[in-house]
């Protein structure tokens, strides 16, 4: 296994997990940022506010890209063990 391909391997394991994680880090952005407003408009300034809604948006996301998480997560595996069955 060559020093390029081992960079390409490590190049598109960081893309996998960019894409896995994104969908979720990105809800819970919003909802944290749409909660900072509500509580900056109406000065509730309740520390704990932010975490339930915050919780179950990522959770639901979760749920709702589970399959593409999963299907990316195999794909990249069954490459990995290819290349480790076929050895490089």
């Amino acid at each position: 296994m060559t020093g390029a391909v081992v960079l390409d391997l490590a190049r598109e394991g960081i893309w996998v997990m960019i894409f896995v994680g994104a969908p979720m880090l990105i809800v819970g952005l919003l909802v944290g940022v749409v909660i900072a407003l509500f509580q900056a408009l109406t000065q509730i300034q309740e520390q704990t506010l932010v975490f339930v809604p915050k919780i179950l948006a990522i959770f639901v996301v979760m749920l709702l890209t589970l399959p593409f998480m999963g299907a990316l997560l195999g794909n990249y595996m069954i490459k990995l063990a290819d290349m480790i069955v076929v050895g490089g």
